[in-house]
């Protein structure tokens, strides 16, 4: 099956977003499969999946952000700052934070902010990725790096444990691409001035997808998978809702098939090109032409830089 779209997929906890990807390969017997966006194996929620050309528009995809549903847990902290990791600080709250504490350390947490991302996870430091140097005992300086929280707010009144020493706070984050949700539960407990955890995590949207659009990875069967991927797959400029789109005439598509320039009827910084209703190629204004930025030609299509 050859097909060329973005299949939004539900991915359960306990498999791999590479995981993810392996499986729609198989069943559809397709090279060409990839994924806006890593999920951890005890995360679940929405991971749209780039099939054929579309895997050239993965980047548009992780830029139009992501929303998830989770909880924080203050009063101990993991190593790997979720639950899946060893236990490695403990401080037992006599009671819970008030609310109103609460709210203002999540807007402290909102717009754009640095953050160190967790020695698990897959940021590469002189070419080896974090988690392998976690793995082995060994510590590295890490790279801070710049995200945008655009709303980090509860989502209903947190509960306290007073057996256990801990408050659960559930919440609902947007957030841009390159965010940890991990770090941002950290952070939070950082600024109250107790160890936190990430408890439980659910990515709700993602590229502009939503929980009710994905097709359950359990339902992709040998059987399903023909009729339940082309159900719910979606053309390709899905990944560019704020695009203009431009009808191309038979002497224009002729001349895109070899990355032409070409004059157009408007003024935008990029347009996107469509043959028989679907986008083939994304091209941006410089001087008077419109020329090639992103090819999605079957067996042609190439990223090019503006």
């Amino acid at each position: 099956m050859e097909l060329d779209g973005i299949l939004p997929v539900y991915k359960p906890v306990g498999i791999t977003s590479a995981g993810v990807v392996s499986q729609v390969r198989r069943l559809l017997h397709m090279r060409k499969v990839g994924h806006s966006g890593t999920l951890d194996p005890n995360v679940d929620g929405v991971l749209p999946i780039a099939l054929g050309a579309a895997t050239k528009a993965v980047p548009a995809l992780m830029s139009l952000g992501k929303t998830y549903t989770g909880e924080v847990t203050l009063g101990f902290a993991t190593e790997t700052e979720d639950l899946d990791g060893t236990e490695v600080a403990r401080q037992a709250l006599a009671e819970p934070f008030a609310e109103a504490a609460l709210l203002a350390g999540m807007q402290q947490l909102t717009g754009t902010i640095t953050q160190v991302p967790p020695m698990y996870s897959a940021v590469k430091v002189n070419g080896r990725r974090l988690y392998e140097y976690a793995r082995n005992g060994e510590t590295v300086e890490r790279p801070s790096r710049t995200a945008t929280v655009y709303e980090f707010v509860p989502t209903a009144a947190s509960q306290f444990d007073a057996e256990s020493g801990t408050q659960r706070l559930q919440f609902s984050a947007t957030v841009s691409k390159g965010t940890y949700i991990r770090t941002l539960a950290v952070d939070l407990g950082r600024l109250l001035g107790v160890p936190a955890v990430m408890s439980q995590l659910t990515r709700v949207a993602s590229g502009g997808f939503t929980l009710a659009d994905t097709l359950d990875l359990r339902d992709l069967t040998a059987t399903t998978a023909p009729a339940a991927v082309l159900a719910h797959l979606r053309p390709i400029e899905a990944a560019y809702p704020d695009l203009p789109l431009v009808a191309l005439t038979e002497a224009q598509w002729a001349q895109v098939q070899n990355g032409v320039g070409l004059t157009l009827p408007t003024t935008v910084p990029q347009v996107g090109l469509c043959e028989q209703g679907t986008l083939k190629a994304i091209y941006a204004r410089q001087g008077e032409l419109y020329r090639p930025v992103v090819m999605f030609l079957a067996n042609q299509g190439v990223t090019r830089n503006s």
